[in-house]
């Protein structure tokens, strides 16, 4: 897998990489002290790169480093999460 470079774009609450003029992205929110993962877009001409699981995982090092609890609203998170039962313990209930 390749290696991206992610950022945190705290003034618009999303994780960010940017490839070929593009930008991917992953929406989060602060909800009683956990991190909300609301929603991830990949531009359709960078679908397939895995672009979206290095998000994810930027998403739950980041929440992990912040001792912040992780919610998941985000459909693409959730199949992650089935993917990479790893980052399961990191997981609350709303």
């Amino acid at each position: 897998m390749a290696i991206y470079e992610i950022t945190n774009n705290e003034q618009n609450m999303r994780f960010e990489l940017k490839l070929e003029g593009q930008v991917a992205f992953l929406e989060y929110r602060y909800k009683k002290g956990n991190l909300a993962l609301m929603h991830t877009e990949v531009p359709a001409v960078l679908e397939g790169k895995g672009l979206g699981s290095a998000l994810a995982k930027y998403a739950f090092q980041f929440a992990k480093q912040n001792n912040l609890p992780v919610l998941v609203y985000c459909p693409f998170v959730s199949s992650f999460l089935k993917r990479h039962p790893e980052y399961e313990q990191q997981v609350v209930n709303s």
